[in-house]
């Protein structure tokens, strides 16, 4: 059975908030897109899915060892995610996941709280 306590462990990213061209992660306010990682959360200069690219995500792949899964908000809607992205990244052991930013936000929270070893790149809507 996965503890799911609503709480995350000390020092987690939970996401509180995001409209506004911006996000509230763990009460800190950020304008524009960002990358969270499950225990720190940084801006990231992507305001188009179009212009995603293996550089763009740089900072979680040096982080590849802390997280499974990649969920990547898209922005309003969707977006294809280019298979040299994910070839990239599953190489690394993680799977990418793209899908609305709301979708995202939410989907980061639960798995989050499943203890799972999650990160979100997110582009603000």
């Amino acid at each position: 059975m996965q503890d799911i306590s609503g709480l995350p462990k000390e020092g987690q990213q939970l996401i509180n908030g995001y409209g506004d061209g911006g996000f509230r992660v763990s009460g800190v306010r950020y304008e524009g897109s960002v990358l969270i990682l499950p225990e720190k959360t940084e801006s990231w200069s992507l305001t188009d899915i179009e212009a995603l690219s293996l550089d763009s995500l740089d900072s979680l792949a040096q982080n590849s060892d802390e997280i499974d899964i990649l969920l990547i908000g898209c922005g309003e809607g969707m977006a294809f995610i280019e298979d040299d992205i994910r070839a990239s990244l599953r190489a690394k052991g993680v799977v990418i996941d793209a899908m609305s930013t709301g979708a995202a936000v939410r989907t980061y929270n639960v798995l989050l709280l499943e203890r799972r070893r999650v990160a979100a790149a997110l582009i603000a809507v």
